[in-house]
């Protein structure tokens, strides 16, 4: 296991390297050096290896292993390639040295998700020339354009090529990490997620000369009133399927648990919750959240021009059975009377999504877990934010977020890591992870 381990760290410390920054437009990402990376991993193994091209250096690649049985289920273990911008002036380090310091892996990309596409990489190659033949076929699929909408990549792949990558089952990011209190610990696996409906909101204005402000109609002025009014939103409490079990298997006293469970004092309670990180993770959990983060406009801007339109980028984040009319619901309600001033434009609007459990899978990632973790059960949780699971979850497939991770990670403190500064994964994780998809795979389809 130890040559393996050594093979995730090397390959995850050139994916990180590769720089393959997805900031959305057409133009980034470049994939491709990740794609051409795995592909050039994996082909050393004997396999033939797809690749997909949805625009120029936006490549997808796929590889199987045949299954003995035609009508056996099928399982994919699905990565995706590219990583979110970075800003180095808040890192400690090059955010794309792939240093190994101290037992960790550091750079973007390094638990979203390149230690987990790395990980299956290893695992299904090890697979492959140790002679593992599987009942039904087992997929490696290494996407392109995950963090940017799934527009280049698994979105395209479905619409596309769909027999390429269609499976029984999938297993993507991101579950397996330790909670629990102290006398019935449970690691976590994500089952669903919220829904995605991002937003562009136009407000609109009169030009004028910068110099002659007073009684103008300033874009800018009102764009600010419009993203100081969704920042201050509080829509109210819902519980989703799971929350009563993701409770249950929080290390809280039974009082708190009491309060976590009831949506007339869940939000007071988050509001003075000592963990920020931890308080905006359970908030979303129970919550449609609209964040707005991007400010634009479709023309150059300048210092003496009064503006006439500005773009406002709205991420929204929906809660199980909220879809259109719920989201424009939450607009109105957040706007009041700036509403009926702005245009709405939908970026993105997929709804949330949800796997079940009583599946054979699910059962067999009990049993990956338990080998290193004798008699430590796994908990259904929902995710806040979106993932490619849920392109599979509309081709109808099984998909879960999974994983397995050191139990001295800390859930609130890796939290912090997805986008944000120092992101790095320790070595034992990778360990564990790579032998859980190597588990998994030989129970379900062995």
């Amino acid at each position: 296991m130890e040559q393996l381990t050594n093979e995730t760290v090397e390959l995850l410390q050139t994916m990180i390297r590769n720089q393959c920054v997805n900031d959305g437009t057409a133009e980034s990402g470049q994939e491709e050096r990740n794609a051409d990376t795995l592909v050039n991993f994996i082909e050393g193994a004997g396999l033939d290896v797809e690749i997909y091209d949805a625009a120029p250096g936006r490549r997808s690649m796929v590889a199987r292993i045949e299954g003995s049985d035609p009508d056996a289920p099928s399982l994919c273990l699905m990565g995706h390639t590219d990583v979110v911008p970075v800003n180095p002036d808040g890192w400690s380090r090059d955010p794309f040295g792939g240093e190994l310091v101290d037992g960790e892996v550091w750079g973007r990309g390094a638990v979203d998700m390149l230690n987990l596409t790395s990980s299956m990489a290893v695992a299904f190659r090890h697979l492959a020339t140790t002679g593992f033949r599987p009942k039904g076929d087992l997929i490696y699929f290494g996407v392109a354009d995950e963090e940017s909408g799934s527009a280049y990549g698994a979105q395209w792949m479905a619409d596309n090529y769909p027999d390429a990558i269609r499976a029984d089952y999938v297993l993507t990011e991101n579950g397996g990490l330790h909670g629990g209190p102290s006398h019935s610990p449970s690691v976590s696996m994500n089952v669903g997620e919220k829904g995605v409906a991002w937003r562009r909101i136009r407000v609109h204005g009169t030009p004028g000369h910068g110099s002659t402000p007073f009684r103008s109609d300033n874009a800018l002025v009102r764009a600010a009133a419009v993203v100081q009014r969704i920042a201050d939103y509080r829509p109210p409490a819902r519980f989703h399927e799971h929350w009563g079990t993701q409770v249950a298997n929080m290390d809280i006293d039974d009082e708190t648990k009491a309060i976590m469970l009831d949506p007339n004092k869940i939000d007071d309670y988050l509001e003075s919750f000592p963990h920020r990180g931890a308080a905006a993770h359970l908030w979303s959990c129970c919550h449609t959240t609209m964040s707005p983060n991007v400010v634009a406009a479709d023309h150059i801007m300048k210092t003496n021009v009064i503006p006439d339109s500005i773009d406002l980028n709205i991420d929204v984040r929906t809660m199980p059975g909220d879809h259109t009319d719920e989201v424009d619901a939450h607009l109105q309600a957040a706007l009041d009377d700036l509403y009926d001033a702005v245009d709405v434009e939908v970026i993105m609007n997929d709804p949330a999504s949800l796997s079940p459990t009583d599946t054979p899978l699910w059962d067999s990632i009990q049993r990956a877990v338990a080998k290193p973790f004798p008699g430590m059960s796994i908990t259904p949780q929902l995710v806040v934010g979106f993932t490619d699971a849920r392109v599979y979850r509309n081709m109808g497939s099984i998909a879960y977020g999974a994983g397995l991770f050191s139990p001295s990670v800390s859930p609130g403190d890796f939290s912090t890591r997805f986008h944000g500064n120092d992101e790095r994964v320790d070595v034992e994780s990778l360990e564990l992870s790579t032998n859980f998809w190597i588990d998994v795979a030989k129970d379900l389809l062995g």
